[in-house]
């Protein structure tokens, strides 16, 4: 079923795509308002510096998914941690 139309998206064909493929709709935007921007190619280009979560330590995947504003995070196990950040 396709989302509403959302003034604030930049590139609703990109964030649709995303939506299908499993992305969360925070995650979907984000990549497709950062493609709108520097352009697809660019964004595609993006990442791959913060190294593999599962070397980082649970107090570390807490912090990150705080900065990030997931919630309920706190009970979470290391295993489910990384599925959240991965996710979001």
């Amino acid at each position: 079923m396709p989302e509403k139309k959302n003034p604030s998206l930049k590139d609703p064909e990109l964030y649709e795509e995303l939506r299908e493929d499993g992305a969360s709709k925070q995650k979907a935007a984000r990549i497709s308002n950062a493609a709108a921007k520097k352009g697809r190619s660019e964004v595609g280009r993006k990442g791959g510096k913060s190294g593999d979560y599962d070397d980082w330590s649970v107090a570390r995947l807490k912090a990150r998914a705080k900065e990030i504003g997931l919630k309920g995070y706190s009970d979470k196990r290391k295993s489910e941690l990384i599925s959240a950040l991965r996710n979001s």
